[in-house]
């Protein structure tokens, strides 16, 4: 074979076993959605990058389906937490008036949700892998108008590794996990009153 067409049937093995080991390390939207729902308790330490550039550190909890709890570290002293189908945001520095919104109009509630289903039609909006994850766009097939969720996961095993929220006004934030860790949780660290009786 001459060499010209020996170099170029090299150069397209190497471009289809490329693309193949690509497709290979993608996640499908099953295997994800099967990892989400094996997820019951878990915490992780987290680094935020707000929508004015600003970043934030703290822990995550969260009890599935419907729960989580970002506790937020000084000098914020933020407090964020979901459960009854309500999420609720309080500032423990000044001791302010919590503030809420229904958990089914953030995109959070997609991988809180009791059965994740990412393959149903019209939640997933991109499905991709960028070399080292498998990144997936999500919304609210029903309301794609409260915004989406860009979650990324690596393989091997599967882990979230971080998700970037876009609400309803375009404003998006970025959270990056420090490893998910499954363990037992207590019930009252979700417990929302609690937590606003501490403020009075």
């Amino acid at each position: 074979m001459p060499k010209h067409l020996l170099k170029a049937a090299l150069t397209a093995s190497l471009v289809v076993f490329s693309a193949s080991s690509a497709m290979a390390d993608k996640l499908s939207l099953n295997a994800i959605s099967n990892y989400l729902n094996g997820i019951k308790t878990a915490d992780s330490p987290f680094t935020q990058i707000n929508s004015d550039g600003t970043i934030s550190t703290g822990t995550i909890s969260l009890s599935r389906p419907g729960r989580a709890r970002f506790d937020y570290n000084p000098p914020e002293k933020a407090l964020v937490m979901a459960n009854n189908g309500t999420v609720v945001i309080l500032d423990r520095k000044i001791n302010g008036t919590a503030e809420t919104y229904p958990l089914n109009q953030t995109p959070l509630s997609i991988i809180l949700a009791a059965n994740v289903n990412l393959a149903q039609a019209n939640m997933v909006t991109a499905h991709g892998y960028d070399g080292t994850a498998t990144i997936v766009t999500a919304q609210d097939p029903r309301n794609p108008e409260y915004g989406s969720i860009q979650l990324k996961f690596t393989d091997s095993p599967t882990e979230l590794r971080q998700w970037i929220i876009t609400d309803s006004g375009g404003s998006q934030t970025t959270v990056i996990l420090g490893g998910l860790e499954k363990k037992s949780l207590p019930r009252s660290l979700f417990n929302i009153r609690d937590e606003i009786d501490k403020l009075n």
